[in-house]
């Protein structure tokens, strides 16, 4: 793109869903001005000017919760999304497989949850014998290999090959991976996919030491959104050590590039069957899972939270079950500190007032409620009035922040924006209609919590020709983004 000036005065352009025309002026990465364009007055000879010619200007948008490496590695993998069956996945991979050439081929996207065949080695071994195959679940909970692949990573006598949760990390973390190099590429092209989007920052949850990942990558390119990168419990005590708090500014580029918070876990996920919950599985009562899995004891939560509270490191507490979140929201309690709650998808009517009362912000993913709506109807039955409620959490006084948990779902905040608004992604009406929030709202949700363009705050701004307000949900979803700016700096656009 163009050098962006250090000062520029954006005309007739249109503040916020259904605002007044108006003038902004953007300096040194910040909103200097904003006044009613009828009221502007000759600005200063020789200053930039840009006429959007009543565009909508929108704060910019986030996502809270992406895996950016994971995010940008399944743009390049085998699509298995929308699969109907383990057979179905069976023949993709045949068709792609090719030649055996000791390489691993990487799928992803698969959603097990309703399939009437189970995932298994021998599917995968009787289409691709000779080459490892290693597929990832939809949720990022499960890997599928073949036999080949489980040789690879020491795990030959597994009997299924389906493997869960911390095995399932462990085992993928032993396959060979892209170089870095390559893999930061990847990342650097995804931002900036992100940006054409409307993205000026996002959430990094990719598992492993993502801070100091961040740290190098910032010496090699300028990322077109700010990033908040995590810390895992393995960094903790590094991280403390160093003296990094939550917002602080690392990176060679660090106003772009920040300390996130501490990623923790209390349980699975829904397709897996592993979300932590008060009421078994239907056709699991017997089992030893019949609840879910508890990823993470109270006492140890409570522990890690306290201990990264005390030296500025917020939490964030990944809990999709209902008796997951009344954990989480107990060590919130116990621990008086601001964080976050990761998923929040089945919430006890008792537990929704309490993130407000506690500070918590809900970190929530609106697709996912469209997307998982018949695997909730399905093990969640008799409860989904209480699955993905950003009606209630709302109404009940919580902050909600959006995010796509990419590569589980697309890393688009407009297709977050019209799942929140439409409760549908296709023909069928809308799955409990009650939860469904309004467009403002889901624009400031969008927005982490900005509402409005004012002066002093980060010149981080997306433009967009169709006022949302005169949107529809398919509008919405594709949502044409004409220019995207981040800390003053155009990131996508024709400028």
């Amino acid at each position: 793109m163009a050098d962006n000036p250090s000062a520029l005065t954006l005309t007739r352009v249109r503040l916020g869903a259904g605002g007044p025309l108006a003038r902004v002026r953007v300096a040194d990465g910040r909103i200097t001005h904003v006044v009613p364009e009828q009221d502007a007055g000759a600005e200063a000879g020789g200053e930039p000017r840009l006429d959007l010619d009543g565009r909508v200007l929108l704060p910019g948008l986030w996502d809270a919760h992406v895996h950016l490496a994971e995010w940008a590695s399944a743009r390049h993998r085998l699509d298995l999304a929308g699969t109907p069956s383990a057979q179905a996945v069976a023949e993709l991979v045949r068709e792609r497989a090719g030649a055996p050439d000791g390489t691993v081929l990487y799928g992803y996207g698969f959603r097990d949850g309703l399939w009437a065949d189970a995932p298994h080695k021998r599917l995968l071994d009787a289409v691709v014998p000779d080459r490892p195959v290693a597929l990832v679940s939809a949720d990022l909970h499960a890997a599928w290999l073949n036999s080949a692949c489980l040789a690879l990573v020491g795990r030959g006598d597994h009997p299924t090959g389906l493997i869960r949760e911390h095995e399932a990390h462990e085992v993928l973390s032993a396959l060979p991976a892209a170089p870095t190099d390559v893999i930061d590429g990847w990342i650097e092209d995804a931002s900036r996919a992100a940006a054409a989007r409307g993205v000026t920052g996002v959430i990094d949850f990719q598992y492993g030491d993502t801070v100091a990942d961040w740290e190098r990558r910032s010496g090699q390119f300028r990322p077109a959104v700010r990033v908040s990168a995590a810390v895992y419990p393995g960094h903790l005590d590094a991280a403390i050590k160093r003296g990094l708090r939550t917002g602080d500014e690392v990176g060679a580029d660090g106003s772009l590039v920040r300390v996130g918070p501490l990623k923790l876990f209390t349980d699975g996920s829904l397709n897996t069957r592993t979300a932590l919950c008060r009421d078994p599985y239907p056709g699991l009562e017997d089992t030893d899972g019949a609840h879910g899995i508890e990823e993470t004891a109270p006492g140890e939560l409570v522990r890690l939270m306290r201990r990264a509270a005390a030296h500025g490191i917020e939490p964030a507490v990944h809990a999709i079950g209902d008796r997951a979140n009344t954990v989480a929201l107990d060590a919130f309690e116990a621990v008086r500190c601001r964080g976050r709650i990761e998923h929040a998808q089945l919430l006890s009517p008792q537990d929704l007032p309490r993130f407000a009362q506690l500070g918590v912000v809900a970190g929530v993913q609106p697709r996912h409620a469209t997307d998982d709506r018949d695997v909730a109807d399905r093990h969640w039955a008799g409860r989904t009035e209480r699955a993905f409620a950003y009606g209630d959490l709302l109404a009940a006084g919580a902050r909600l922040e959006f995010g796509s948990d990419a590569p589980v779902s697309p890393l688009d905040p407009w297709l977050a924006i019209a799942s929140a608004v439409s409760r549908t992604d296709d023909e069928r009406p809308a799955w409990h209609p009650e939860q469904r929030l309004s467009v403002p709202d889901a624009l400031v949700a969008a927005a982490r919590g900005r509402r409005l363009i004012r002066v002093g705050d980060p010149a981080d701004l997306v433009v967009v020709d169709v006022d949302p307000l005169d949107a529809d949900p398919d509008t919405l979803r594709a949502m044409p983004v004409h220019a995207t700016m981040t800390n003053g700096r155009w990131t996508h656009g024709p400028y």
